[in-house]
């Protein structure tokens, strides 16, 4: 859940990349801004499942919280001690998204699934011969790791027919599928568009998400190929190699808080909105999609 934070705990106690000086200082320095961030997360509640006048002013506070904290973390010495290969940067948009939602997802049950998962992606069967075939399925869950899930954890026994003894598979099906990204190219998107086609094919009634901050895409890009649901550039911003991003004339944009509220309406309309679909329905009405 707290996916930045456990970063920055391995950076703090078991990565010996980061063990000099230099290093524990800044360590320490984003510790303490850290956990004033997490505290005011956790002790900001809302919004939930249930539209309120408050909802506006909630997120206000929470997009205020991020930007303090983001601004902070991209200092130029701590994105050159800590490159992007560490994620520690990375990890705190992924953070955001988890304290953005958890009140909404709280409020169905506790036991929800949120946070970074291994979705289930397909199954298939492999028994090495026929006489084990007639003992037990042999089943193979292949799963998708995804930075960011809304759904619930499946336990599934799968017996032969006559069999007491069985198997019990252990899985995750997302209702929301988001993947998180500092900035969005075309190859990272295309891998997003064959990630939600898959995911969608064995549940299609799943919402798949791309959040990034920066834009790295042309306007030569036909978005309508993609089978993302929808792509959120919270910056509003082309993307600059960061490198750049530290000239005295470089203007960064803000996070967009609109952008932040049409993302969380998306999910919350989609978490409580009826799902009806299939032949049946479909038939009734007329028209099947």
């Amino acid at each position: 859940m707290h996916v930045h934070g456990d970063n920055l705990q391995q950076k703090e106690t078991g990565d010996a990349k980061y063990a000099d000086a230099k290093s524990r200082k800044f360590l320490r320095e984003i510790r303490k801004q850290y956990d004033v961030w997490k505290k005011a997360n956790l002790d900001l509640k809302g919004p939930r499942k249930t539209t309120t006048p408050q909802d506006a002013e909630i997120l206000r506070k929470r997009v205020a919280l991020f930007t303090t904290y983001k601004n902070f973390i991209d200092q130029q010495k701590y994105a050159e001690k800590f490159d992007s290969r560490s994620n520690l940067h990375s990890s705190v948009l992924e953070e955001f998204i988890y304290y953005l939602f958890r009140d909404l997802v709280g409020g169905f049950m506790e036991r929800a699934l949120i946070g970074k998962a291994h979705t289930f992606k397909d199954i298939f069967f492999m028994p090495p011969n026929y006489t084990a075939m007639l003992e037990t399925p042999h089943a193979r869950i292949e799963k998708k790791d995804h930075d960011f899930a809304i759904g619930v954890s499946v336990s599934a026994s799968l017996n032969c027919a006559g069999q007491e003894k069985g198997e019990v598979h252990h899985f995750q099906i997302p209702a929301v599928a988001i993947e998180c990204k500092t900035y969005l190219d075309k190859t990272m998107l295309e891998g997003s568009s064959t990630a939600a086609e898959q995911l969608k094919f064995r549940n299609p009634n799943a919402l798949y998400l791309v959040v990034s901050e920066w834009l790295k895409l042309t306007g030569n890009v036909n978005l309508r190929k993609f089978k993302v649901d929808q792509i959120y550039v919270l910056r509003k911003q082309k993307n600059t190699d960061r490198e750049y991003r530290y000239l005295p004339d470089y203007e960064k944009n803000p996070i967009h808080l609109d952008v932040v509220e049409h993302l969380f309406n998306t999910v919350r309309t989609h978490l409580t909105s009826n799902w009806e679909g299939g032949v049946a329905y479909g038939l009734e009405r007329g028209y099947l999609l």
